[in-house]
């Protein structure tokens, strides 16, 4: 990196050239930038802007005043003492605002002196260039320490990352979004300037534009790590990028900057993250071309989300919102919906409509078509119900609110209305919600449930979720819930540890739970461990059979009917109980203590 003088060089070729180059007119450099970017990145680079350190030393009326002499100094330094590419230099002094302002804090500042002061500053204290760089490519400030090289401080002992990140941008990568590369596949700056000048240009001759490649590479960075042999995964990916950007001729319809590319490109990248199998859905992803101009990646993960509460594949997900892109633009969050009315409409015949209502009774009455996805799976339909949406997507828009009780409905009302009249109807409405959430609905056994509950809305999420993680089919806890409410009511580690202990220790089906849901009511060390392990003692003695007794009878009974009938097992029974597994024999021990 040995510093050279200024040659007479035609502009064009300046940008790129970091150890040849010379300083560009402002506006003309300001011109040749611009053509990278979209107004979306000029506001990202004013809303930035907006968020500048807080400067304690420097009056607020002489901040961006401060900054912009900083920037300049930092920029000559970087150009002329560090002999850094002029683009260089003005790139990372422009993008690393915090780093900036911590140097800024160490000098005092006055107006007419303070460019001067700035400049000795970095005359005698040495920067971390590392530390500018990354922060200027667009990695979070409070991150950099990660990715700072180990007893490394300036360019010259490891030049590679500024070449490639200068190659880069000349090809058109935005500087300060070249760091979502670093983040993702570090090891591309470990690649020649050679190499990576070759894949670009791969890249192109598959008939991509500078902007698409760009684009491309920033949601796939490994397309810059890959040579893509046929058959790979780079490969196939290439052939649906090529299939959707060039032979469906997307290229025409999408502005001709970086962001718009990289937006689109985006969004093809969310299906298969859902699970859409790379050379595969090119040809689909072409004719539907329109979700990716129209639609927003927001739009895209939120309507995924949505269809995969329904408990089904990410991939069916993906598969669904590609076939039938239309269900992209349906409100599936304010509508409200009947649960007998939506079966009815979606094709259950009478029969099967009193057989649902009377088996899941909790779920009936009114819900949000927020909730739809967890109340057919309360129901245990929800495989059903997806797969006719797959079919027949027009059954979800056409629904009209129909076929709901309407004693339930003033039922529900009426028990509103007491909950407004209480001290804590916030508290209690965030209950509510949940329970509507996970499936229930406006009907009085929702609110005898919701009588029974205790915590808050996030903390009774928490502890349905632990229940859900260990095994148990979401239709089962709800009804389970519907049961015995309070199961509820107890941490989540509590819960994970007895049915942990239900199904390892004890060799019982997680079903189990159905008939017997208070289970998980009782105390796990003074209840459920001593009577399960004594009668795995009684058991293991010789001549000693009471397989009639069932989990629910060793663990519900009281303690002087648990003592009565195992002494009716054998005489001495109740004598080992107490001085070996009995909880009290450990608290009597403690207050002896």
């Amino acid at each position: 990196m040995g510093c050279k003088t200024k040659p007479n060089t035609k502009l064009h070729v300046l940008p790129f050239r970091r150890s040849e180059s010379m300083p560009l007119p402002k506006c003309l450099y300001a011109l040749l930038l611009s053509h990278h970017f979209s107004a979306a990145t000029a506001a990202a680079a004013a809303s930035a802007a907006a968020r500048l350190p807080k400067l304690p030393n420097v009056p607020p009326r002489y901040k961006s005043e401060a900054i912009s002499q900083a920037q300049q100094v930092l920029t000559d330094y970087l150009h002329a003492t560090r002999c850094l590419s002029f683009p260089s230099a003005e790139h990372i002094s422009r993008n690393s605002p915090f780093s900036l302002a911590n140097l800024i804090k160490q000098i005092k500042f006055s107006t007419p002196s303070f460019s001067n002061r700035f400049e000795r500053f970095l005359r005698y204290h040495p920067i971390n260039e590392f530390e500018f760089f990354f922060e200027s490519i667009g990695i979070h400030y409070s991150q950099v320490r990660d990715f700072l090289p180990p007893d490394k401080y300036f360019f010259s002992e490891d030049p590679t990352l500024l070449d490639v990140a200068s190659l880069l941008s000349g090809f058109g990568f935005p500087w300060n979004m070249i760091g979502k590369l670093y983040e993702e596949e570090n090891s591309i700056f470990s690649e020649s300037s050679e190499v990576l000048k070759a894949r670009l240009t791969r890249l192109k001759k598959c008939g991509f534009s500078n902007h698409s490649v760009v684009g491309m590479c920033l949601a796939f960075p490994h397309l810059l790590l890959l040579e893509g042999e046929p058959g790979s995964d780079t490969a196939d990916l290439l052939v649906d990028l090529k299939r959707v950007l060039v032979d469906f001729n997307l290229e025409n319809c999408v502005e001709g900057n970086v962001d718009a590319w990289y937006g689109v490109c985006k969004k093809v990248r969310v299906f298969y993250d859902l699970g859409c199998k790379k050379g595969k859905v090119g040809e689909l992803m072409g004719r539907k071309k329109d979700i990716f101009l129209e639609c927003s990646e927001e739009v895209l993960l939120q309507k995924s989300n949505y269809f995969h509460k329904f408990g089904v594949r990410m991939e069916d997900v993906g598969l669904l919102l590609l076939q039938s892109p239309e269900v992209l633009n349906l409100d599936l969050e304010t509508p409200e919906i009947s649960a007998l009315g939506l079966l009815k409409h979606f094709g259950l015949n009478a029969k099967e409509l009193e057989v649902v209502s009377e088996r899941y009774p909790h779920v009936m009455g009114k819900n949000r078509m927020a909730n739809l996805p967890h109340l057919v799976r309360a129901l245990d339909l929800h495989q059903w119900f997806f797969t006719k949406i797959k079919n027949e997507h027009k059954l979800l828009a056409n629904y009209v609110i129909s076929d709901f009780d309407e004693g339930i409905a003033k039922e529900f009302s009426e028990g509103l209305e007491r909950i407004q009249s209480t001290t804590t109807p916030i508290h209690t409405m965030g209950k509510l919600d949940f329970m509507h959430r996970i499936g229930f609905g406006e009907n009085p056994l929702t609110l005898m449930c919701l009588s029974q509950l205790h915590g808050r809305s996030s903390e009774l999420q928490k502890r349905f979720d632990i229940l859900l993680s260990t095994g148990i089919e979401f239709s089962r806890l709800c009804s389970m819930i519907r049961m015995k409410p309070k199961i509820l009511n107890q941490s989540p580690e509590f819960l994970e540890a007895k049915v942990s202990f239900l199904s390892e220790e004890m060799k019982s089906s997680l079903e189990y739970l159905n008939t017997f849901p208070s289970f998980l009511c009782f105390n796990l060390e003074n209840r459920i461990m001593p009577r399960y392990r004594f009668y795995v003692w009684l058991k293991e003695k010789k001549g000693l059979h009471f397989e009639s007794y069932s989990i629910a009878t060793m663990i519900a009974t009281s303690e002087k009917t648990f003592v009565a009938r195992v002494s009716g097992i054998h005489p001495a029974a109740p004598k080992h109980w107490f001085e070996r597994f009995s909880y009290r024999k450990y608290l009597g021990t403690w207050r002896h203590l």
